[in-house]
């Protein structure tokens, strides 16, 4: 995914969660696009999807770290496909393209027995190298925090699985705009990738929040380009 800049899509999505899968290859009805949500344990991928979708409290946000242990399925978009099917499809150009945002457990976090460490490497890999439905990967890292090893090894496996990856950094409103650009640059040096494979966010300021809206329907190939 290629981040873009659309003040259209600055309007939130309207999105339901339909449950919880601990099967990374369960079948969805019906079958939509899919993008897919990983990251760190505690990176703040619930308050990310929250402020993406614009409804908070949809995906449980813990303090605690690992809580997310099955694959979490939210559906984003209207449910209808014509027009008039509510305020975003009062005209065709503002029809949302609907598709699945996938929630996947957190990697790295040491403190669960190895046995679940091991169940959720498997449901993580199995999903995003079998999943045939997947678009779209959203990446998410601390932009606080140098890659660790576990973020390593997931830019390798991104990068051979192929699907256009977004390396979302958070959390930067915990530095200043220049510190925070400086810490992302430096990671997408660690982690090899170009400017346009990274995109800044703030949950809690809202800071990115409505491009990446943006970005997502252009990888849906629900705008032009």
């Amino acid at each position: 995914m290629t981040p873009r800049a659309d003040r259209a899509s600055e309007r939130p999505s309207t999105a339901t969660f339909l449950g919880s899968f601990p099967d990374p290859l369960h079948k969805l009805d019906p079958v939509l696009p899919e993008i897919a949500f990983i990251g760190r344990s505690n990176v703040g991928k619930s308050s990310l999807l929250n402020a993406l979708v614009g409804a908070k409290g949809l995906a449980k946000v813990s303090a605690t770290p690992g809580k997310t242990q099955t694959m979490n399925v939210f559906r984003v978009g209207s449910q209808e496909s014509g027009v008039g099917s509510g305020p975003r499809g009062s005209h065709p150009s503002e029809l949302q393209t609907p598709y699945y945002l996938v929630d996947l457990p957190g990697y790295g976090y040491a403190k669960t027995s190895k046995t679940n460490r091991a169940g959720f490497a498997t449901l993580i890999h199995r999903y995003l190298t079998e999943r045939s439905t997947v678009v779209g990967i959203a990446w998410l890292l601390d932009i606080r925090h140098d890659p660790s090893k576990e973020d390593l090894t997931m830019a390798e496996l991104l990068g051979e699985r192929g699907v256009p990856a977004l390396a979302i950094f958070t959390k930067a409103d915990k530095l200043g705009t220049a510190a925070a650009r400086t810490q992302a640059r430096q990671i997408a040096r660690q982690l090899g990738l170009a400017e346009d494979q990274t995109h800044v966010t703030s949950s809690k300021s809202g800071a990115g929040i409505a491009d990446l809206r943006a970005t997502i329907e252009a990888a849906l190939g629900g705008r032009e380009e």
